[in-house]
């Protein structure tokens, strides 16, 4: 379970994010990353954003238009942060899917907000981890993420971070960066970090807290 007081919530933890670059791979790791996300576009992985899902199992929300994320990251996703979150996840499976999505949107809105040269960073890394070769004999993960129980993500992030390659000790930095801001991020999730929530005024003032 990753550490909760790594993350602040709030747009701008993904904004101090987005001032650094995630892999730091250099030139070899970099053309590898690219030749592998090359490679997945031309065998036709899904390479688009998702845009909007209406998938009721998954508990997105409908009127959510995805803009980096693709079906495929989704699919990813969902099989990483019950991993990387455990026991901070609802118990409830209705409750414990909402607060995957929303993790899964947020995720998608902070990198949509990132500059270029992240999210060219974060795409290669995603194609990676997604086309299936290269899924199979660099992550070591044998199934689609969609069959991937919470051990074997589990057990692909501790390789990941243990690694003595550095391209996969930042690729896992990477991923539970941006899903610790996320999630934390979360109103639902506040207490977690400690964070008690914005002050009473703020509510009331700025209209991105209030509801329809």
């Amino acid at each position: 379970m990753l550490d909760p007081s790594a993350a602040q919530p709030g747009d701008t933890e993904f904004a101090r994010l987005d001032r650094r670059s995630f892999l730091k791979s250099g030139l070899g790791g970099t053309l590898f990353l690219a030749t592998v996300s090359t490679t997945a576009g031309l065998s036709g992985c899904a390479t688009a954003p998702a845009g909007r899902l209406d998938d009721v199992d998954r508990q997105m929300d409908t009127s959510y238009q995805f803009r980096f994320l693709t079906r495929d990251d989704i699919e990813l996703f969902e099989a990483l942060l019950p991993a990387m979150f455990g026991p901070a996840l609802p118990e409830q499976p209705q409750a414990r899917r909402l607060a995957v999505a929303g993790t899964i949107e947020r995720i998608d809105s902070g990198i949509h907000n990132f500059g270029p040269a992240n999210q060219q960073e974060l795409r290669r890394l995603f194609d990676l981890l997604t086309f299936g070769f290269t899924r199979v004999t660099i992550a070591r993960v044998w199934s689609r993420w969609p069959n991937v129980s919470t051990a074997d993500a589990n057990a692909f992030l501790e390789r990941w971070r243990t690694s003595g390659i550095g391209l996969f000790n930042n690729g896992y930095i990477a991923l539970t960066k941006i899903s610790n801001v996320a999630f934390y991020g979360g109103h639902d999730q506040w207490h977690l970090s400690g964070y008690p929530g914005p002050p009473q005024w703020a509510v009331d003032a700025l209209p991105q807290f209030k509801t329809a």
